[in-house]
């Protein structure tokens, strides 16, 4: 009985989501690099633009199913601080600190050592304090540092984030835990757009994305998100204004609270659809599914891939083997082939030793 109910109450795969998630993500921050050095690339069309709103979905996902798990084990008077630190710790630290240290050695000794010139503009102790201490997200706005220690400015939101809510969540009343969610939610949203708290907004503490997505997820616990499966109009609606949002600038508004208003509800109701509300309509391929197992590396390396292919793209460049469109996809090709590499063998000889490790704090 125990075996069956645990089945019936498992979400489905999330993963596909992930994937194309870290997939966005890279088609933002290609066309970057190659218009920085010199080489060709497409940004015009609104998709080559959604990098930073994949990543407000990745925290989304996470506070849906971050608060998710907490909540329920609430319910059983099961929830352990000490193993839930354990398994975030288990899960990012790894990749984390290897794509720490090597951002640093790349910027301060390789590069020097193939002579390409980059300003490293800060104090490296002071760089290395704020990414160990998980603060990129100041680290990166304050110095710019390198796309490869820019992106793990997220990786500082989740953490800083779990901080936060464990022992929050620990200390609060189970039958009150929505009641409290729905409060952080409402006034954290307000405090981040006021004026007084221009900070806040400058370094992307966005918490009340990740609070979105949690309060979403208990809504549906406690069934007050039933009417959502009575019409397929619903779930249908919801699908076309994300791919209205992703694919054009109609949902972009002068106005940012609006904006990140919209962006907080439609990709906590976007996240309901696909993990409640989906009538059986789930993505099963399974090179979908493992890209998606591995999408924390493909978020992680992909930066370090590009560089490689960049440095690569301006040696052929000089030679001028490839006319333009060749060499734009080829970059985006070699990129994206690269990526998944390195994802697969940090997945296969690095991560899952972690991962097993993970399993033991269930």
């Amino acid at each position: 009985m125990g075996c069956k109910c645990a089945k019936l109450n498992r979400l489905p795969n999330l993963d596909p989501l992930r994937f194309f998630l870290a997939f966005l993500v890279m088609l933002f921050h290609i066309p970057q690099l190659c218009r920085n050095q010199g080489l060709p690339y497409v940004i015009d069309a609104p998709i080559f633009n959604r990098g930073t709103e994949a990543v407000y979905m990745f925290f989304v996902l996470s506070g849906f199913l971050i608060i998710r798990l907490i909540y329920r084990k609430k319910q059983r008077d099961s929830f352990s601080i000490r193993k839930f630190y354990m398994r975030r710790i288990l899960r990012i630290f790894p990749l984390y600190y290897l794509v720490v240290t090597f951002g640093f050695i790349f910027y301060w000794i390789i590069l020097p050592i193939l002579e390409i010139p980059y300003e490293n503009n800060y104090n490296l102790s002071e760089g290395i304090a704020l990414t160990v201490f998980f603060l990129p997200n100041i680290f990166a706005k304050l110095y710019q540092p390198g796309g490869i220690l820019e992106i793990l400015w997220s990786l500082g939101i989740e953490e800083q984030f779990y901080l936060i809510i464990a022992p929050l969540l620990y200390i609060v009343r189970k039958h009150k835990i929505v009641l409290v969610l729905a409060l952080l939610s409402i006034g954290y949203f307000i405090v981040f757009h006021l004026d007084v708290f221009e900070d806040l907004r400058r370094f992307k503490f966005v918490y009340f994305l990740l609070f979105a997505g949690g309060l979403v997820a208990l809504l549906e616990e406690r069934k007050q998100l039933e009417i959502l499966k009575q019409q397929v109009l619903f779930p249908v609606l919801i699908v076309v204004t994300i791919l209205v949002y992703f694919f054009t600038d109609y949902l972009r508004f002068d106005t940012l609270w609006i904006t990140n208003l919209i962006t907080a509800v439609l990709f906590s109701l976007f996240i309901h659809t696909i993990a409640f509300n989906h009538s059986g309509r789930i993505i099963s391929n399974r090179v979908l599914n493992y890209f998606g197992q591995i999408s924390y590396g493909i978020y992680m390396y992909h930066v370090i891939a590009l560089n490689l292919v960049v440095f690569i793209m301006l040696k052929l460049q000089d030679q001028e083997i490839f006319n333009a469109e060749m060499m734009l996809v080829l970059i985006y090709i070699f990129t994206f082939a690269i990526t998944i590499c390195f994802a697969h063998i940090s997945y296969k000889y690095f991560e899952t030793y972690f991962l097993k490790l993970k399993s033991k704090f269930r």
